[in-house]
Order: C-alpha cells, then sequence, then structure tokens
C-alpha cells in the first residue's frame, strides 16, 4: 500500500488545476473508479498530513495512475511544484470506490461532476463505456477559466456544462442542465461539493451514486476525522466506507 511513485508528467490544465501523472507498480493492485491515493507532498513537517486525491486515469498497461487536483492550500500548492522524474510517497489504493457492476450493457446513466469533483468520473465513464453502458455527462464549475475534461469526457458520450457565472455552456448549475435534458435515465453517479450532492440526493428519483471530498487525517479509517452519519444513525469513515456511497444513504 505504501510506495514511491515517479512523476512522469505534470501540468496545469485548468486555472490551478493540475494533472499528475504517475508511474507505480499497479500490478499489485486492482483499481477501481472512484478510489484515491494519500500523498505526502513534501518531507517537510509543514506537510506531515498527506493529501488525499482523487484518480482520474488509470493505465493499466503503461503502469501509470493520473491523478488531477486544485492547489489552493500550502500542501496542494507543494504537491503541483514536484517536478518530472521526482520520486512521490504514494499510499494507494485507497478507499470504495464506484461500482460498474452497477450499470449493464445497454444501460445509460448520467454521469455529474462538480468542480474538483470531475477528475474521477473520468475513469468511471472510460470504464462504463468499455462495459456497453451510455453515459451522458453534465460538469459544473465556477466560470470559463475552471473548465477541464470537457473534450476527455466528449469522446465516451455527450458532455454538458454549466458555469455559475454564465462565461461558458449554460449559465448556472449542473442541476439547470438536467432540467434542461431531463431525467430519463438507468442511473446516476455523481462527484462534487456537497451541497450540490445535497439536492442531487434529494430530487433525483432515480438509483444512484455520490462520492464526496473531505479532508482527512489517515486515509484509512484510524483517526476519525472524516466521519459521516447514515440515515440510520450509524457513524461511518469517508475514507475506508466511502468516499462512494449510494443515494440516500447518508445525510449531506
Amino acid at each position: 500500500m505504501l510506495q514511491l511513485a515517479t512523476a512522469i508528467k505534470k501540468s496545469e490544465i485548468a486555472d490551478t488545476i493540475f494533472e499528475l501523472v504517475l508511474k507505480t507498480e499497479l500490478h499489485k493492485y486492482t483499481l477501481r473508479p472512484g478510489q484515491f491515493v494519500h500523498i505526502r507532498v513534501s518531507k517537510s513537517t509543514e506537510h506531515v498530513l498527506r493529501r488525499p486525491i482523487s484518480i482520474s486515469n488509470i493505465d493499466a498497461e503503461k503502469s501509470e495512475i493520473t491523478i488531477t487536483f486544485r492547489a489552493e492550500g500550502p500542501g496542494t500548492k507543494k504537491l503541483a511544484e514536484i517536478n518530472t522524474g521526482a520520486a512521490v510517497d504514494v499510499l494507494m489504493p485507497l478507499g470504495n470506490g464506484y461500482d460498474i457492476n452497477t450499470a449493464e450493457a445497454g444501460d445509460h446513466v448520467l454521469i455529474i461532476g462538480g468542480g474538483i469533483g470531475v477528475p474521477p468520473l473520468y475513469e468511471l465513464a472510460k470504464q462504463l463505456n468499455e462495459r456497453g453502458v451510455k453515459t451522458t455527462h453534465v460538469l459544473g464549475f465556477n466560470s470559463k477559466k475552471d473548465v477541464f475534461y470537457e473534450e476527455n469526457f466528449n469522446i465516451f458520450g455527450e458532455t454538458h456544462v454549466a458555469t455559475a457565472d454564465g462565461t461558458y455552456g449554460v449559465h448556472g448549475f449542473v442541476t439547470d442542465v438536467i432540467q434542461n435534458i431531463g431525467t430519463d435515465f438507468d442511473k446516476f453517479y455523481a462527484c462534487g461539493p456537497k451541497v450540490m450532492l445535497k439536492v442531487l440526493d434529494n430530487t433525483m428519483a432515480m438509483d444512484g451514486f455520490i462520492s464526496l471530498e473531505e479532508r482527512m487525517g489517515c486515509g484509512f479509517g484510524v483517526c476519525y476525522a472524516c466521519v459521516c452519519e447514515t440515515r440510520t444513525g450509524e457513524q461511518l469513515k469517508i475514507c475506508t466506507d466511502g468516499p462512494v456511497f449510494e443515494k440516500g444513504a447518508i445525510v449531506l
């Protein structure tokens, strides 16, 4: 689980959004879309806590994974400074990802991403399409400068983009797009800010799955820094029981 990966490629794909390709020993693991890695961003005690970053792409043949993150705090800004060829201290794979077996060949599903919740949905869309599942995508961002992965998702199916300030795509939120395109889908899969997930959880009539974004301490269930509550009052840990949950399972 703990290993040194090698940074193969780094690029800034939108405003403060970075894509980092890591070469690692993937043959040791079975990875699922929606799982994450826990990265030590520097050797300094200032950044002693690791940062949880979703896996946006898995290339088993090359033994590479891609992580996509926003450089907004001191830790992720430090991660954005990593140079090609550098060794990266990684805990992986962590978390309970999306189960692609919940959709069958011939199904048509809706994939909904908000902001930095978009990256893990790319690998999900890729794997679902490989199973013969049709995917339609709705991506939400604050502004045009924040938009990324639209072309990536277009490869797999119809893709809609909304921006809160109206500078690109539909003026509004993912819910405005969904209102326009309708809800004639077999299932939905979503990842993004909690306020977005809460609306989807409460309004989408179909079965679905949501993935939470959360700050974490250890990443494997020891520190209890990422506890959430189920509808029945049970306490679950997002890092191990999630970050993916069925619609309606937890209190948002």
